[in-house]
């Protein structure tokens, strides 16, 4: 059984600095999206901007990015089975 061997990775401060500005940015529009009424898409919309933050975290704090992609497709995996079982609990409560 082999096993790679461990590189290690070295973020610039640069990408540091444009993935905090991002995020900074995004929490604004979050916070400025809750006080305009976009009717029924404010709450889809608040989701997409969490969902894009989250994605950043994962990437860059949680180095996803750097690491196996086979990771990536477990992690892509989970969501998707969160995301059904969650679905699959609002048919039920709607069709009730």
């Amino acid at each position: 059984m082999s096993k790679e061997p461990h590189t290690n990775h070295i973020v610039s401060f640069s990408n540091q600095l444009k993935v905090w500005i991002a995020l900074l940015l995004l929490t604004w529009l979050t916070v400025t999206i809750a006080y305009i009424d976009f009717g029924n898409l404010t709450l889809s919309i608040a989701l997409l901007i969490a969902v894009v933050k989250s994605t950043i975290v994962l990437a860059y704090f949680m180095h996803l990015k750097f690491d196996s992609k086979i990771l990536t497709v477990f992690l892509i995996l989970v969501i998707v089975i969160f995301a059904v079982f969650i679905g699959l609990t609002f048919f039920d409560y709607a069709l009730r």
